[in-house]
């Protein structure tokens, strides 16, 4: 078995638990190594960068929280490793177990799902592309939470004109639009009033950030449905996904979202308690 160790980069307690699953592996004849991203971050840790492609890791391990796992799908880039979150901070939405519970954790899913009893638990993703007003390919991404088209400079609104399966649906002046998948209805979209949504539906939802007009509702879209964000007028915005700014837009630049062909794969032992994790995160209680 070959894992892929990725750790939170400000968390001491990332190199210890690094330190721990590189002891277990390798005393049961696995091998690990840390993705490009955390070699310099946890290089005391003294775990080995890792050997190949991450697309031929049977395991990526996310030792941290949401941002670590975010981090980790965008280094596999669609590929279908199994992704084991272990949080070591606030309450984790992606996350599957607490940093006691690793040992644990490896041993089961070393016996297969049978032995093991765990499960791969597949969320949506997003394939984000941009392209200049002049038709120049500005990149291309796979995104699990949201893809942000925002504005780059304060005190000042961007106009966006939104496009649904390519016919204009309205314009915006807002501080940014957002396109999300269900699993990132919990991350901006949530504090920009957007819906909660299971991770289990498919689903794309549209979010203005600060809308300056009377319409400030989410659209929730049919993921067979291809979704267009064009910068109209002279002030520029910057395309931002997963947290990450990744493209400068001018005028006339235009993003495209759509479900992807891949998804993210989560190891979960049991029933994912999503809903009750939502109910702790919020402080909600039976009445």
């Amino acid at each position: 078995m070959k894992v892929l160790i990725a750790g939170h980069h400000q968390q001491p307690r990332a190199i210890e638990l690094a330190q721990e699953a590189f002891a277990w592996l390798n005393q049961r004849g696995h091998t690990c190594g840390l993705g490009e991203s955390d070699i310099d971050a946890l290089s005391a840790s003294g775990i080995p960068p890792f050997v190949g492609s991450p697309s031929e890791a049977d395991l990526a391990l996310c030792l941290g929280g949401d941002g670590t796992v975010l981090r980790a799908v965008r280094l596999l880039a669609g590929a279908p490793v199994p992704i084991l979150g272990v949080n070591l901070g606030n309450l984790g939405y992606l996350t599957e177990v607490e940093g006691e519970g690793l040992p644990g954790a490896l041993d089961r899913f070393s016996q297969g799902p049978d032995l093991g009893g765990w499960s791969a638990e597949h969320r949506m993703m997003l394939a984000v592309s941009a392209r200049s007003a002049q038709g120049t390919d500005l990149g291309s991404w796979s995104v699990l939470n949201e893809a942000v088209v925002e504005k780059r400079q304060s005190g000042n609104t961007v106009r966006l004109t939104l496009i649904i399966d390519g016919s204009a649906f309205t314009s915006y002046a807002a501080d940014g639009l957002i396109v999300s998948t269900p699993t990132g209805s919990t991350a901006y979209s949530l504090s920009a009033r957007g819906p909660i949504v299971s991770p289990r539906h498919r689903a794309m939802l549209v979010t203005p950030v600060a809308p300056h007009m009377l319409f400030d509702r989410s659209l929730v879209l049919d993921p067979s449905e291809v979704v267009d964000i064009e910068v109209t007028g002279h002030r520029s915005a910057a395309l931002v996904v997963d947290g990450s700014t990744v493209a400068d837009l001018d005028d006339g630049a235009r993003v495209t979202c759509q479900p992807a062909a891949h998804t993210a794969s989560f190891i979960r032992f049991g029933e994912h308690r999503y809903h009750q994790i939502l109910k702790e995160k919020f402080s909600l209680f039976d009445r």
